[in-house]
């Protein structure tokens, strides 16, 4: 899709490996004297007591699933008065525009195509918070030297974050000021409603946060649907496809991020399914969707279904007309991926397949229904090891047959009648 992010992916110089290594090899010792900095400083100047947020910095760099994860998190305390500041790689920044929560001139774009860029956007992200005036920072990653160092210079004085306490989590210094346990049994917004706990806590309790959070709370908001933007959608879709509004459209996201390209079902089963598709509903499309740069491999999926019927559609349309392209869709599968957070803001379903990681921390909030093999070994990736695996053929993900994916589409497929695109209550 025309400036779609891909599926999260760092489009740059500074590959992840890159990253893991200069956040291990710098960050280490730079978090280490910050503490001992940070130390002094609040030995000579004590830190207030706790105080209820005003100004209030969200730092998430690379996931922009965990954009849509943190929305009830945020809505929270926009409920509380807060206003709302967020810091993102500027890649990333679209995932914060699907339901626009944080104030387009409350975010601030880190760049990070080089080690210049990421330089010298860190230095003005230092100014920005201070004109801001921004007092608590919620640090929303869970293995990142980086956001911590940012957090710990940005001049607020209640830094809330996640902190490993006895177990064997990645040395991040000492510079929160509210440190909450991070729980790797619980799904991640609950964590992030954790950390909103810490912050308006009028004690420390350490760890924070002894709480609860009801499902009533865990709920997302619907993006709005842009008359202009649907029109645009069906425009495109009519002139690459000819579509004409009659006919289920079933989206097939066969990508996820270069960050744990582990994630990705083989694109034979995507094309084993998509024929399967075809077959049992001979009016569908099937829709190959993906970023510009993604076209290419979607081409030889394309090849593979060998029909009409199954177009790529990388690349076809921008971001910003993600969700009238979902409004029209029926289903989506996915693999494990931006895509999947995304549809759950919208109305339609999606099926989520799950191999490294596992649903029950990280599954979409709504309208999602995800597929996990369940080995012994999955999930294999976690806040401890940097979400890295040694595993070279994610078997998980294999145990995965065409049948078992194929059986969710179709029940979605047999509630549509025939000259209709979509079930009549949508």
């Amino acid at each position: 899709m025309t400036g779609m992010p891909q599926g999260g992916r760092v489009r740059s110089a500074l590959k992840v490996d890159t990253m893991r290594a200069v956040d291990y090899w710098a960050g280490v010792p730079l978090c280490a004297l910050s503490s001992l900095v940070l130390r002094l400083v609040r030995w000579l100047r004590p830190l207030p007591p706790p105080q209820a947020p005003r100004n209030v910095l969200l730092i998430e760099l690379s996931e922009m699933g965990s954009a849509i994860l943190v929305d009830p998190a945020m809505e929270a305390m926009k409920a509380r008065g807060a206003q709302l500041h967020f810091v993102i790689f500027k890649h990333n920044k679209a995932s914060l525009g699907l339901l626009n929560t944080v104030p387009a001139d409350n975010i601030f774009c880190i760049r990070a195509d080089g080690l210049v860029p990421l330089v010298v956007d860190t230095l003005r992200f230092l100014v920005w918070t201070r004109v801001r005036r921004i007092d608590t920072v919620l640090d929303l990653e869970l293995f990142s030297r980086f956001t911590a160092l940012l957090a710990a210079w940005c001049g607020a004085t209640r830094l809330v974050g996640f902190y490993r306490f006895h177990n064997e989590g990645l040395y991040r210094g000492e510079m929160l000021t509210d440190r909450v346990m991070y729980n790797p049994h619980v799904h991640i917004t609950r964590n992030f409603f954790s950390l909103v706990h810490a912050a308006y806590a009028g004690r420390r309790d350490w760890p924070e946060a002894k709480i609860r959070t009801p499902e009533a709370e865990m709920v997302l908001k619907r993006a709005p649907v842009a008359a202009e933007g649907l029109a645009r959608v069906q425009e495109r879709l009519r002139v690459r496809t000819g579509w004409d509004g009659t006919r289920p459209l079933v989206l097939l996201n066969a990508n996820a991020s270069d960050f744990l390209p582990q994630r990705r079902w083989p694109q034979d089963r995507f094309a084993a399914l998509a024929r399967r598709i075809l077959e049992h509903r001979p009016d569908a499309l099937v829709l190959l969707t993906g970023a510009p740069a993604e076209r290419e491999g979607l081409e030889d999926l394309a090849r593979q279904v060998a029909d009409t019927r199954c177009v790529n559609f990388a690349g076809e349309v921008d971001f910003a007309d993600l969700v009238p392209l979902y409004h029209l869709g029926l289903v989506m599968v996915t693999n494990d991926s931006g895509p999947g957070h995304f549809a759950s803001v919208t109305r339609m379903p999606s099926i989520v397949l799950f191999g490294p990681e596992t649903p029950a921390l990280y599954g979409a909030l709504a309208n999602s229904e995800p597929v996990f093999a369940g080995l012994h070994c999955s999930p294999c990736v976690s806040a401890w090891n940097h979400r890295k695996t040694p595993c070279s053929e994610p078997q998980c993900l294999t145990a995965i047959g065409v049948d078992e994916v194929f059986v969710r589409v179709r029940r979605h497929l047999d509630a549509v009648p025939a000259g209709r695109a979509l079930p009549a209550e949508s």
